[in-house]
């Protein structure tokens, strides 16, 4: 683990750091600015199910001019998920607290984040909550919470999304998802086979209790103290988020810039991924 963000390498390879409440994140760093500059840091957190991997394509657009950090979001990937019965506390405070301890313990003391879809959530009650360690925000595809007919759609006919984790497991849900119209990016059986076989990393039970969590996670009060310059990447299609939802979130804060972006579904980063890193290396460059 690396305390100066200027180190190089390994670069792709996955690491690992170790909270307080002794679980593991998982974590990919990416560096390949000149030796002797001070790059900047981007933070990319994928949304539900998918985990830092599926965001590979980011890297060659990114890593040239930042030090770029892949996380697996607690529950997903390679990081480690609480026990069921176990006492760790699932609430918005404890995963605010592990995103703070990575940027700490990796020696990041400011860095933009880059959120998609649920991890948006996340990235906006964080820079509300640690507004020193934030330079921008970027948000991707991201609800300010999952109303009931959202998680409804994600339970596929289980009494609930969390318990369709867990009944159907990583790979079933996957699969089940990836039917869906407006949800993943590509037709292409290769590229689902691809996405599947990812999102099948996880374990059904880390993708369960991280639900469980995002059933109850609501950042609308945590809008209108976002001070720092936000980008939202909105979705024309998506399933899961409106255009007219995206309107109203960049309403809710002064300093947000929305850009619409046209694909048939909800994972823009992917299916537009070339429109929506455009436009993040514009909103990155027009402040600087």
């Amino acid at each position: 683990m690396s305390e100066d963000t200027t180190t190089r390498g390994p670069e792709g390879k996955r690491q690992y750091i170790t909270h307080k409440n002794g679980l593991k994140t998982a974590y990919i760093q990416d560096n390949f600015t000149d030796p002797w500059t001070k790059p900047e840091t981007i933070l990319i957190q994928h949304g539900f199910c998918r985990n830092a991997d599926h965001f590979y394509h980011w890297v060659p657009a990114l890593a040239r001019k930042y030090n770029v950090i892949r996380r697996d979001l607690r529950g997903h990937g390679y990081s480690d998920y609480p026990a069921p019965g176990s006492n760790y506390d699932y609430s918005p405070s404890t995963i605010l607290e592990e995103i703070k301890d990575t940027l700490d313990q990796l020696g990041i003391e400011k860095a933009h984040l880059m959120g998609e879809s649920t991890s948006g959530m996340l990235f906006e009650a964080f820079a509300a909550t640690y507004p020193d360690y934030v330079l921008s925000l970027t948000v991707c595809s991201s609800p300010t919470y999952l109303s009931v007919l959202g998680q409804q759609f994600l339970a596929f006919g289980e009494i609930s999304w969390p318990e369709a984790c867990r009944k159907l497991g990583s790979r079933r849900w996957a699969e089940r998802l990836s039917g869906a119209q407006g949800t993943v990016a590509s037709n292409d059986p290769d590229y689902v086979r691809w996405w599947i076989d990812t999102v099948a990393i996880s374990d059904g039970e880390g993708l369960a209790g991280y639900a469980e969590f995002l059933c109850n996670l609501d950042v609308r009060p945590f809008l209108s103290a976002i001070k720092a310059p936000m980008l939202i990447l909105a979705p024309k299609n998506s399933a899961m988020v409106t255009v007219e939802s995206m309107e109203e979130l960049a309403a809710s804060v002064p300093t947000s810039r929305l850009v619409l972006i046209g694909a048939a579904g909800h994972e823009i980063y992917c299916e537009a991924a070339e429109a929506c890193q455009e436009a993040t290396l514009k909103f990155l460059n027009d402040f600087q």
